[in-house]
């Protein structure tokens, strides 16, 4: 027994230690055991100081007794100090053991965890054990003695002997010493990958204190596997465990990587700016993060050298200037604060706000991205603003009447009026670059995805343009005004909004409606495909939308309302009876003007929540992997957690709420007061 008092010190450390220690080491119980002295029974000692008989020990008569129990005892259980000299038993099986067996695991010297002796404690235990009479101290070493002997089976029957016999006051005093006893650093102890592995289950919260105990913990919980498994649960995406959400920053992630390329090719440094450039503004904290919300660092190829775990892999300007290294990676961990303070301020509603003004008339559409703020009014205007600034950079002037839509990318933006036309812009520049007219209404839904333009009128109509080979076709069906279309080119499928009351899914190819859903008693004003990342979980269906929310199936061939498919694919018609076609989004939202919100399974047609709060019908509707927000005519801004329902309620605006932008970290909203309002969180 070495009572925290390490074996692999020098000799002359073990001398200096043992000093403090109120009982001999291992290797020193033979001398510390005069054999010339009387030695007391232990069962007499023992005896003796539960009752109270004497302060004094018996001494010759109970030296052959104690020579009957204790030396015994323990050359039996410590045969290789206590065993007189060549009778210790030499077993194949005892030589091969470990040597450090006969330690437990807190005293075994090589554990990480074991705790040194407390010098103070043991120097009091010394001077206690001073006081007391010669034979005294020697019956309390013959009980440590033997109690550091036993095996364990043994030991646990002695505390349990001793505990019975234990008063309250004894046994608060263990109580309150066995507290500090037993905690050990058991991430020092454990292997670095289990520790890893373990810091892996814990909150943000809780893994940011862990940081703060020691040294070694701070360097496993800010590792780069452990925070990269945190990014994993919660960028994008809610977390099964907590619930809790970040923003995916897409577009300050992709204006990074685009701004390097643009660097690369025209020879530049990262360090170096050119007006014909994507502009940096956060140079310093973003240039870094390369794909570091999807791609591991260990997975960039960099001609066969890997780097060190913990090592960031560098990109130079050049062989003879290394004085501006930029890191190609940031720290996983950099990446989730980034992102959650972000998700944080959501959270607790703390944003800045900018106002733009300059329309003459209601702001009816509207979109923005990381710069610039595109907007549609009833004065027959586009405007793009700079979002820094909140100036207006230049108005496109073309249409005759009123903008319901439009809808922009890096090199066109494409508008619809109530004058029956689209217009393709080059918005840079302001100029016009082509008209499409086909409608026999004004087109109040407009949306593209790649080559591909869908159009919804007043005239009933979706109508689809082919940019690739300039065909168009017309899709009939509904029976009044089509306020909102979505395209999703994956699936060849789009979805409609009507005033009918009804939102219908086309197949492109069979050129068809495919499904029907009905369940708004309002006109359905917006609809949107949510994305893949999305989820819902099955047992949150509103059982109440179900009698009243239904879907129905325009083929003969498809399963009718009620039956269950064969397969997904089915699902949809035929045509997407082969496996290769991929399938339309599985959860679809729609607004109405009856103030709800609803949540759609596209694949048995189901309503699967709906959400109220409104005081009037919903006009706007945005939504991502995380939260929806909401307009309408109330003047008021709504968000919602998918699974909880309302958040926050934004208040502003003189008017009724129309268009409604979102993205990780801004909200914009327009409203018929002519004005639009910019959150930024």
């Amino acid at each position: 027994m070495d009572h925290d008092i390490d074996l692999s010190e020098s000799p002359a450390k073990k001398r200096r230690l043992s000093k403090a220690s109120p009982f001999p080491l291992p290797h020193q119980r033979l001398h510390h055991m005069d054999q010339s002295k009387p030695i007391p029974s232990i069962g007499a000692t023992v005896g003796k100081a539960i009752s109270g008989d004497g302060a004094n020990f018996p001494t010759s008569a109970n030296s052959r007794l104690a020579g009957q129990t204790i030396t015994p005892f323990l050359a039996k259980h410590i045969p290789n100090e206590y065993a007189p000299l060549g009778r210790a038993p030499t077993s194949g099986t005892a030589a091969a053991a470990n040597p450090n067996t006969k330690y437990c695991y807190r005293h075994r010297p090589d554990m990480k965890c074991r705790r040194q002796a407390d010098e103070p404690s043991m120097d009091q235990l010394q001077h206690e054990l001073e006081d007391l009479p010669q034979s005294d101290q020697q019956a309390i070493t013959h009980v440590w003695s033997l109690f550091s002997a036993a095996p364990a089976k043994h030991r646990n029957l002695m505390l349990q002997g001793i505990l019975t016999q234990c008063c309250f006051p004894q046994l608060s005093y263990l109580a309150c010493s066995i507290r500090e006893l037993i905690r050990i650093d058991f991430l020092n102890a454990l292997p670095t990958e289990i520790s890893l592995r373990v810091l892996c289950y814990l909150d943000t919260t809780s893994l940011c204190k862990a940081a703060q105990v020691s040294h070694r913990w701070r360097t496993l919980a800010d590792d780069d596997f452990v925070w990269h498994k945190m990014c994993e649960q919660h960028i994008d995406r809610k977390c099964t465990k907590c619930g809790w959400g970040l923003p995916l920053l897409e577009r300050k992630r992709l204006r990074a990587s685009k701004r390097e390329l643009q660097l690369r090719a025209s020879g530049r440094g990262l360090n170096q700016w050119s007006p014909n450039i994507t502009p940096d503004p956060e140079a310093s904290s973003d240039r870094g993060e390369l794909a570091s919300a999807v791609v591991k660092p260990a997975s960039v190829p960099n001609q066969g050298i890997q780097p060190r775990h913990g090592q960031q892999l560098t990109v130079y300007q050049n062989e003879r200037d290394d004085s501006n290294v930029q890191p190609r990676f940031r720290p996983w961990k950099e990446v989730y604060k980034d992102r959650f303070k972000i998700g944080i301020n959501w959270k607790h509603g703390r944003y800045s706000t900018k106002v733009f003004r300059g329309h003459s008339n209601g702001v009816m559409c509207l979109q923005f991205d990381d710069r610039v703020l595109a907007t549609g009014s009833y004065d027959a205007t586009i405007k793009i603003w700079d979002l820094e600034t909140c100036e207006e950079m230049r108005t496109l002037k073309g249409h005759e009447s009123g903008i319901r839509c439009l809808q922009f990318d890096d090199t066109k933006l494409i508008s619809g009026s109530i004058d029956r036309s689209l217009r393709v812009w080059n918005w840079h520049t302001g100029q016009c670059i082509s008209t499409y007219t086909g409608h026999s209404g004004g087109v109040i839904g407009l949306h593209f995805d790649s080559a591909l333009l869908a159009s919804g009128s007043m005239d009933q109509t979706v109508k689809i343009w082919n940019f690739e080979d300039k065909s168009t076709f017309v899709l009939r069906g509904h029976t009044d005004w089509v306020n909102a279309v979505k395209l999703d080119s994956a699936s060849r499928t789009v979805v409609s909004a009507s005033d009918d009351c009804t939102v219908k899914m086309w197949d492109l190819d069979l050129k068809q409606c495919i499904r029907t859903f009905e369940g708004h008693v309002g006109q359905v004003q917006q609809v949107l495909l949510m994305p893949v990342e999305f989820d819902f979980e099955a047992s949150e269906v509103d059982d109440r939308d179900g009698s009243s929310s239904t879907a129905s199936f325009a083929s003969a061939d498809s399963p009718s309302h009620g039956t269950v498919a064969a397969s997904p694919q089915e699902c949809f018609g035929p045509g997407f009876s082969s496996p290769e076609r991929p399938l339309p989004p599985r959860y679809m939202l729609t607004s109405a003007l009856d103030s709800t919100i609803r949540l759609w399974e596209t694949t048995n047609g189901k309503c699967l929540h709906t959400y109220f709060g409104h005081l009037e019908g919903v006009w706007a509707l945005a939504a991502d992997t995380l939260r929806i927000v909401s307009g309408a005519e109330d003047r008021m801004v709504k968000v919602w957690d998918p699974k909880k329902g309302c958040d926050r309620t934004f208040t502003g605006h003189a008017g009724p709420v129309t268009c409604i932008g979102l993205s990780d970290s801004k909200l914009c909203t327009g409203s018929e007061d002519c004005q639009v309002r910019m959150y930024s969180f």
